[in-house]
């Protein structure tokens, strides 16, 4: 192609021609089946919605892919925003119309005794402490920066030399197997 042509889109045919290959390429960074195809849906849609800001400067294709990634990325963002706060969700009512329902302010605050809470905060932080060093280094690393020492995403990027985007996926790989980890290990009945 000269530098005078440009690419036109054709959106009758991007479920032909790229559902496969950007379904593929987000369950290889997603790893979830519905999900991935959430977001290639939501990626055509919004494709549609900007198809006017389209300068025909790069292929159909590559166009599409980096919407996607921009959309993988708002995932990440949007699961990692409370920053690993953990949300308390009790549930109060058992019937009637509010059946389900779970106020975090009517959670009561003294549930045990002060020392009885102690030791097993501190059990819990011995088992997370485990579970975290057996991630891999690289895992462990990206998990402790971001969620305990409170990096900055730019900083993290920039001292183990990875994009954005990888360190999300970092994130939430960590996040999962430690997840795994702390349910094998902690919350055992």
């Amino acid at each position: 192609m000269n530098s005078k042509e440009k690419n036109i889109l054709n959106p009758n045919n991007w479920v032909k021609l790229h559902a496969d290959y950007l379904f593929n390429y987000t369950i290889s960074r997603i790893n979830n089946h519905d999900l991935a195809k959430d977001l290639v849906q939501d990626t055509f849609f919004a494709a549609l919605k900007a198809k006017d800001n389209f300068k025909g400067l790069a292929s159909e294709r590559t166009w599409l892919i980096s919407i996607l990634k921009r959309k993988i990325i708002d995932h990440y963002r949007k699961i990692n925003s409370v920053k690993g706060k953990a949300e308390v969700k009790m549930n109060f009512y058992t019937d009637g119309e509010r059946e389900g329902e779970w106020i975090e302010e009517r959670v009561p605050n003294k549930w045990e005794a002060e020392a009885e809470k102690a030791i097993e905060n501190e059990e819990l932080s011995e088992a997370l402490s485990k579970c975290i060093n057996n991630l891999p280094e690289k895992y462990a690393s990206v998990f402790r920066m971001k969620t305990i020492q409170h990096f900055e995403t730019e900083e993290i990027c920039k001292e183990l030399e990875i994009t954005a985007s990888n360190l999300w996926v970092i994130i939430h790989r960590a996040r999962t197997q430690l997840r795994r980890c702390m349910e094998d290990n902690w919350f055992k009945i």
